[in-house]
């Protein structure tokens, strides 16, 4: 029987790659794109895929979208630099699938969001899981660690001075590509059990930063040596730097968190829910050398 699957925040890097992984699946179920701008969502469109317009700051949008839906995944929005506003967006998309009678919800969460984390946002994360739990829809909440991706973003910079500064100690990161947590949200959505889960989706291996860098030294031929400082000089630099507040907020503790130990669990949540041997960093770096070109 053919079952609708909706994609929140479909017209971002994220969903789009979900889209992707559900139109290579086989299988006849019906697949809705949602985006604030569905226009955004033309080319996925002329491949089959409904499109519907729904806002994460408009809650009726949210309520019509999601009608007639048996699996919805909600992408978590990246709405961070107002304190409060992004757990506030992913509670009115919890009350509107309870409201339009979704029949399981999918979420993309962060490791051990608990109260407690150092994560300047693990609040909006667990404060949408215990939204999901109390609507008492079945739910799989997806904690993704952080995406290999972001180095892409970080280290060209670093990578100018040969110097990234850290706080994260020896901490390890068992970071993952955002292609195989997608893959992982495809699956999800496809999946035919209605139990309620909490899946920790993690890449291969856990890195030091040390490690991190030596990787990327050995693949672009360009020294980056890590330098050890403590959360208050890795805030002072990034705040004269001029990095805007919440930024500042996000890296420091990132990096706490990663010393402390919170980021380094490897699962096997990617090969077990695909099928597919998760990305492992070398490969990805390899396959992205240019970006880190000078």
């Amino acid at each position: 029987m053919s079952r609708t699957l909706l994609v929140t925040g479909a017209s971002g890097q994220f969903g789009r790659l979900v889209l992707d992984a559900l139109l290579a699946s086989p299988g006849g179920d019906r697949i809705v794109a949602a985006s604030r701008d569905p226009s955004k969502l033309a080319d996925h469109a002329a491949r089959g895929v409904e499109t519907r317009r729904a806002d994460f700051d408009d809650p009726a949008s949210l309520e019509a979208a999601f009608q007639g839906v048996d699996r919805l995944l909600i992408v978590s929005t990246d709405a961070i630099a107002v304190p409060g506003q992004r757990l506030a967006q992913q509670k009115a998309a919890v009350a509107a699938a309870k409201a339009a009678g979704v029949g399981h919800v999918i979420y993309t969460s962060m490791p051990q969001p608990e109260p407690g984390s150092p994560v300047s946002f693990a609040g909006d994360h667990w404060g949408t899981e215990e939204a999901i739990r109390a609507s008492g829809l079945p739910h799989t909440i997806l904690r993704n660690h952080w995406y290999f991706e972001n180095l892409v973003g970080s280290l060209p910079q670093a990578l100018q001075s040969g110097q990234w500064v850290s706080a994260a100690g020896a901490g390890r990161l068992a970071d993952v590509s955002r292609a195989d947590c997608a893959r992982v949200a495809a699956a999800a959505l496809t999946a035919d059990t209605t139990a309620s889960t909490v899946e920790e989706v993690s890449g291969p291996e856990a890195l030091t930063k040390a490690e991190i860098a030596a990787l990327v030294t050995e693949i672009t031929g360009r020294r980056l040596a890590v330098v050890d400082v403590s959360d208050d000089d890795l805030r002072a630099g990034l705040t004269a730097a001029g990095l805007p507040p919440f930024v500042v907020d996000l890296v420091v503790t990132f990096d706490t968190n990663t010393r402390l130990g919170r980021a380094g669990t490897v699962t096997d949540t990617v090969k077990r829910l695909t099928g597919r041997e998760p990305e492992r960093l070398r490969d990805f770096l390899t396959a992205h050398k240019a970006a880190f070109a000078a």
